[in-house]
């Protein structure tokens, strides 16, 4: 991309740049709403969206889309910024005294986006179908904990089949949006995919898979009309054409563009920022598979890693360093449990092996490039770590979606750097689920781990299940089962007639965008 001076980048090359000319025009076309109109908010976001459907199929569980089907969909329970949960389409829930029955209480007066009346139906309609295996939900083995539904007014009853402690956290969380049970079943999967509606504060004005996604208000929205009627995003994996879509006016907002450049653009009139800690953690997955079965080379490569000084010269001092999959908002962080910088250790380990720089153990890891700041950046620091201590990795670049179907094959390669999101907090959406072998989000499958975590699922004591936990945990540092790197900060650069609310879970809401005043 040339740059000129006094004008900067030409309209032209931000274009061509997001990789979405041809969709833009169309938006750009006369009588078309620009970004710059004063009731429309332009958002260049880090990833497309792949399916419409938010509760089935791989998208589903990809934290990062969150913030767009929160925008045309309900969830059960509501969440706010700060994770506090919140009514939602449900506006009272909880067990019964013996915990063999809930209950739900579900709200009043809502429509759906065509203007049909919405209620306790669509409620059991969507629970029973994300329980049921065959519709695809990936966490089908939540929702399936209950059953045999009741209605009685406004209230909503069912059998608990198996106690799932978390039930109602999930409500809040991946997958659990409320579907039309009557609009669904009469156009089915396809004709919802083409023409999807939900009950949420935006609803779809045009869409072409790939470039943009255009929202309008929805005049039937039971929380009220928000700030901007039109929401247009962009979708702009590259964090450089991020970067130009924001800096040339072309864009409201952006997220997760490099720390140098946050620091720059916060800084330059017309423009602002905002960094907060959320609940996503780096890490590196690692598949029992090849030189991973050598307790001796996961240690290694675990204690070679300078996370301190990735965050800080990598980062800008943008994170914290982790070592284990609970951030220090997660309900069973321990700060304890710590792996520590040892690359002597390290490369004795590697040494009792047979490893070391003449001799290196080889193999793949696999990283995305610019879906979170420095990702591919950070890989390429860590790779070049373990070279030093006798660690040859070959560096693989995908994109977010391949790694969510090579990771629900269990074929990722034998090191694989991923970005997990955890806004409820639970360790079971944390460690549980990505180190439980039986579960779709893990590769790491060994009779010990999914021994001392089985157990746990079910656990109805609080205390007991958290400790629990904490000891999962403890052991998986001890044995070199994962490599927790560090919890993100979130940088979002916005133009200044934009107030934007940042959210903890790291979904960028615009529901809860201001206008400047």
């Amino acid at each position: 991309m040339t740059t000129d001076a006094k004008c900067g980048p030409s309209r032209r090359e931000i274009l061509a740049a997001s990789g979405a000319g041809l969709a833009l025009s169309a938006l750009l076309r006369p009588g078309a709403v620009l970004a710059q109109a004063d009731d429309t908010v332009t958002i260049a976001y880090n990833v497309a969206l792949p399916s419409w459907d938010p509760t089935v199929g791989l998208s589903a569980v990809n934290p990062t889309i969150q913030a767009i089907y929160r925008s045309v969909f309900d969830q059960f329970i509501g969440q706010g910024p700060d994770l506090s949960f919140q009514p939602g389409l449900l506006t009272a829930w909880g067990w019964n005294e013996d915990r063999t029955k809930v209950w739900m209480d579900v709200r009043e007066g809502v429509r759906w986006q065509d203007g049909s009346p919405f209620g306790p139906e669509d409620i059991v309609w969507s629970l029973e179908r994300a329980g049921k295996p065959e519709t695809g939900n990936p966490i089908q083995f939540i929702w399936s904990t209950i059953g045999n539904f009741a209605i009685d007014g406004n209230r909503v009853t069912a059998d608990v089949l198996r106690y799932e402690p978390t039930l109602f956290k999930w409500m809040a969380f991946l997958t659990a949006y409320v579907m039309p049970k009557a609009y669904y079943e009469k156009v089915g999967a396809e004709g919802f995919e083409a023409a999807p509606i939900g009950t949420g504060p935006y609803m779809v004005d045009a869409f072409e898979r790939g470039a943009f996604l255009r929202l309008k208000s929805n005049p039937h929205y039971w929380g009220g009309e928000p700030a901007f009627k039109t929401v247009i995003f962009k979708f702009v994996p590259d964090a450089t054409s991020r970067v130009a879509e924001v800096e040339s006016g072309a864009s409201d907002v952006t997220l997760e563009i490099p720390y140098e450049e946050y620091d720059r653009l916060k800084e330059k009139p017309g423009l602002h920022g905002y960094t907060t800690p959320v609940s996503d953690i780096a890490m590196i997955f690692l598949n029992d598979v090849g030189p991973m079965l050598d307790k001796n080379v996961r240690l290694a490569a675990h204690m070679s890693i300078d996370k301190r000084a990735i965050v800080d010269l990598l980062l800008s001092g943008y994170g914290e360093p982790i070592d284990t999959l609970e951030a220090p908002q997660y309900a069973a962080y321990d700060p304890t449990i710590k792996v520590p910088y040892d690359p002597d250790k390290a490369a004795a380990l590697l040494a009792e092996s047979g490893y070391g720089p003449d001799n290196p153990v080889r193999f793949t890891i696999q990283t995305t490039r610019g879906f979170k700041p420095k990702d591919y950046e950070m890989i390429q620091a860590i790779v070049g770590m373990w070279r030093k201590i006798g660690i040859e990795a070959e560096i693989e670049v995908y994109e977010i979606a391949k790694h969510f179907e090579l990771r629900a094959q269990d074929k990722l390669a034998p090191a694989a750097f991923y970005n997990w999101g955890n806004a409820i907090g639970d360790p079971t959406t944390s460690t549980g689920f990505a180190m439980f072998g039986p579960s779709p989000h893990s590769v790491w499958d060994t009779e010990d781990l999914d021994a001392m975590i089985g157990p746990l699922w079910g656990e109805a004591d609080e205390e007991k299940r958290i400790t629990g936990w904490k000891a999962v945990d403890r052991y998986i540092a001890e044995q070199g089962y994962v490599i927790p790197l560090l919890q993100y900060v979130q940088p979002i650069i916005a133009a200044d007639r934009v107030k934007v609310t940042p959210n903890v879970s790291g979904a960028l809401q615009p529901a809860w965008m201001e206008k400047a005043s």
